[in-house]
C-alpha cells in the first residue's frame, strides 16, 4: 500500500491514477465502509488500475462545528491500515483546511475525481454528498461522470439486524458500552491506543498492576469492567479493562486501566493497543482491597475466556 497525505493543490500521485475510487471520512471503517473498498478493488481489477480510497484530515466536522465535534473512532493511522486491509491500494489523505471547504461540488468533481485521479470508476453510499455544505448529490454525480466518462456505482445500505450499519450506529453502541454490538458492526473488535502513565499503583498493591492510558484520542467506550486483547512489542494479552472511576477509593476522575494477564515488566511509556471483547460488569464500589481483589480475580478468569484466551 502507498499512503499519500497532501493538500488538494498539490498533484495527486501518478499511482493514484486511472482506476476506480471511493472517497468519504471511512471513521470506524464498518461493514458499510468494507463494502465500498471490496467494490472499489473488484472494479479496478476489472479496470487494469489501482483501488484509491480518498479521506480526509482532519475530519471536516473538526473546522465546521468544532463545539460539537465528537472524538473518532480511528485514528488517522489506523484508518488508513484499515482501508488498505479492506482492498485499497493507495490511500489519498486530503488535507481539510477552511478554504478546501468552501470549494463547490463541481469544481471538486472537476480538481479531484476527473481532473487528478482520472478516475475511470467511482463507487460511494446511495447517500454520498460531496463539495461545499455536501451540495453535490448523487445525481450530480452521475450526471458530471456520464459526461466524463466515468462509471458510477451505488451501493445499497448495508444492513445488520434489519437496521443500517454506520458510524453514529457504532457509536451509539459503545457510548453505551455495548462493545460486542460495535464488534458486530464492525467486523472486529474496537480498538484504544494509548500511551501508558503513571497511575496511583493500587493495582499493583492488590497484585493486578494495571497499565493507565492516556493521549487516547479516540472515543472511549461507556463506564465499565471490559474483557481485551492488549496488543504490545508483537504480542497479544489477555486482559481485564476498566474505564471510568474507582468508588472504593473514592476517586473521583475517569481513567482508562487495563491489567495484562500474565505480563511482567515496566509498561511505563509504552504505546498499548487495546481491543474491547465484551463488557463484563459495572464499576461500582467495594467494602475494601480485600473485596475488590476477588472480584478482580473473577473479572480476570471471565476475561480470559471472553477474548478467547484457555
Amino acid at each position: 500500500m502507498s499512503l499519500f497525505s497532501q493538500a488538494l493543490e498539490a498533484p495527486i500521485p501518478e499511482v493514484c491514477r486511472a482506476g476506480a475510487v471511493t472517497i468519504g471520512n471511512f471513521d470506524g471503517v464498518h461493514l458499510g465502509h468494507q463494502a465500498l473498498l471490496v467494490e472499489t478493488m473488484k472494479q479496478a481489477r476489472e479496470l487494469g488500475g489501482p483501488s484509491v480510497a480518498v479521506t480526509f484530515d482532519p475530519h471536516p466536522q473538526q473546522l465546521l462545528r468544532p463545539d460539537a465535534f465528537q472524538p473518532t473512532l480511528t485514528t488517522l493511522g489506523h484508518r488508513a491500515e484499515l482501508l488498505e486491509g479492506h482492498g485499497a491500494d493507495h490511500v489519498l489523505i486530503l488535507r481539510i483546511s477552511p478554504a478546501f471547504l468552501q470549494i463547490g461540488a463541481r469544481e471538486f468533481f472537476d480538481r479531484v475525481l476527473r481532473g487528478g485521479l482520472q478516475a475511470r470508476a467511482i463507487i460511494e453510499g446511495f447517500n454520498f454528498g460531496f463539495g461545499r455544505k455536501r451540495e453535490g448529490t448523487v445525481d450530480l454525480l452521475k450526471s458530471l461522470s456520464q459526461d466524463a466518462g466515468i462509471r458510477v456505482t451505488l451501493l445499497k445500505a448495508r444492513e445488520l439486524d434489519g437496521k443500517p450499519v454506520s458510524t453514529s450506529r457504532v457509536r451509539g453502541e459503545l457510548e453505551a458500552g455495548n462493545v460486542a454490538a460495535a464488534r458486530k458492526l464492525m467486523g472486529r473488535p474496537y480498538r484504544l491506543i494509548g500511551v501508558v502513565c503513571t497511575g496511583q499503583k493500587r493495582g499493583q498493591t492488590l497484585g493486578f498492576p494495571t497499565a493507565n492510558l492516556h493521549e487516547v484520542t479516540t472515543l472511549v467506550p461507556g463506564p465499565g469492567v471490559y474483557a481485551v486483547r492488549v496488543l504490545h512489542e508483537g504480542r497479544t494479552w489477555p486482559g481485564a479493562a476498566n474505564i471510568g472511576t474507582n468508588p472504593t477509593f473514592g476517586e473521583i476522575v475517569s481513567k482508562i486501566e487495563v491489567h495484562l494477564v500474565g505480563y511482567h515488566g515496566n509498561l511505563y511509556d509504552a504505546t498499548l493497543m487495546v481491543d474491547f471483547y465484551a463488557r463484563m460488569r459495572d464499576t461500582r464500589a467495594f467494602s475494601g482491597p480485600a473485596e475488590l481483589a476477588e472480584q478482580l480475580r473473577r473479572d480476570i478468569d471471565q476475561a480470559r475466556t471472553l477474548a478467547g484466551f484457555p
